[in-house]
């Protein structure tokens, strides 16, 4: 018997619709979230595909977010619209408040949507690559739970904190990357732990900041920072701008939600979109034809811009569907009840 299942897009699509809405989420949350975590499976980051379902549906039933929450947009300023998630899912809110920020920035440039009060799991890059899917420049920050220590430090202290950019290429597929100022996703450690191998070491130190290359010790102990004191820096940066900037809380002062305690999983996330035309008017396009000069002698080099495994494999998911481990897959549709 095969340790691994094969779905069509479509197949996963519904999968995903069956464990969420099987499990008390509204629709409109439900598709928000099964187009982030579908769009991650077809691109082959298995770190934030089908495999965050189980996240999503343990956080509803331990009370960690609210499964029909409406968002609550706000015009805040020309420039600026807050969303409150009213401790809803992150995704929702960005769908609902993505057409404000996509006007206003080609109103004045530039844009910010702010994020608070949300329960926030996903990757970032689907969300940058819709903001430069309409021809503007798209940022991406969040903070998470305290799961990585500072450069020179040993405890939990800052956030996984990624940061995602997404340039935008006519014609062809954005420049874009997405990472965690930690050294490695920590859905990687887990699914490291999930299928019984260790870790590298650098990764983490154990609860007493010794290293280690067992994952459930990585776990309970502290993540890195990649570049030490350099990824400590951005970190912190993100933090602040995706925290108090938006009037939102910092990482560690959030707590996953368990089954003895709702705990406060909700902070903020702060979204910028920049519109070339607006900066550039009439000479937009030259400027943009000149950053591809740049691209084609990264190229030319021989390296890869990043992104680029991502694309291909969403080429080969659409024609032969995401792979993922039977476990999880008997583990799915145990949640979805069929």
């Amino acid at each position: 018997m095969s340790d691994a299942v094969t779905l069509t897009v479509e197949q996963a699509e519904r999968l995903s619709l069956a464990v969420l809405e099987g499990n008390g989420f509204s629709h409109d949350h439900a598709s928000a979230i099964m187009r982030s975590v579908v769009a991650a499976q077809t691109d082959e980051c298995h770190s934030h595909g089908l495999y965050r379902l189980i996240g999503c549906v343990q956080a509803a039933r331990n009370g960690g977010l609210d499964t029909h929450a409406a968002p609550e947009i706000m015009d805040q300023a020309p420039a600026i619209t807050r969303v409150n998630a009213h401790k809803g899912c992150s995704l929702l809110s960005f769908e609902k408040g993505l057409p404000y920020l996509i006007e206003k920035s080609r109103h004045c440039g530039v844009s910010v949507l702010a994020i608070n009060n949300s329960f926030h799991f996903s990757a970032l890059w689907p969300e940058v690559e819709q903001i430069s899917a309409h021809g503007l420049v798209g940022v991406a920050m969040t903070p998470t739970h305290a799961f990585v220590a500072p450069a020179g430090g040993s405890k939990p202290l800052l956030g996984t904190n990624p940061i995602a950019f997404s340039w935008p290429r006519p014609g062809t597929t954005p420049y874009t990357f997405d990472f965690a100022t930690s050294v490695i996703a920590r859905g990687d450690i887990e699914l490291h732990r999930r299928a019984g191998k260790t870790i590298p070491e650098g990764w983490a130190v154990d609860q007493a900041g010794a290293p280690t290359t067992d994952p459930a010790e990585a776990l309970a102990g502290a993540m890195l920072t990649f570049g030490g004191h350099k990824g400590s820096a951005l970190s912190t940066m993100i933090g602040l701008l995706a925290g108090p900037l938006i009037g939102d809380v910092l990482g560690h002062e959030t707590h996953a939600a368990t089954e003895d305690a709702p705990g406060n999983p909700h902070h903020g996330e702060i979204i910028i979109a920049f519109s070339p035309e607006t900066f550039l008017g009439a000479d937009a396009q030259k400027h943009l034809d000149h950053a591809e000069e740049l691209f084609e002698r990264i190229i030319e080099q021989g390296a890869r811009l990043p992104s680029q495994r991502r694309f291909e494999a969403r080429e080969r998911s659409a024609q032969n569907g995401v792979t993922i481990p039977k476990v999880l897959h008997d583990e799915l549709t145990a949640l979805a009840g069929v």
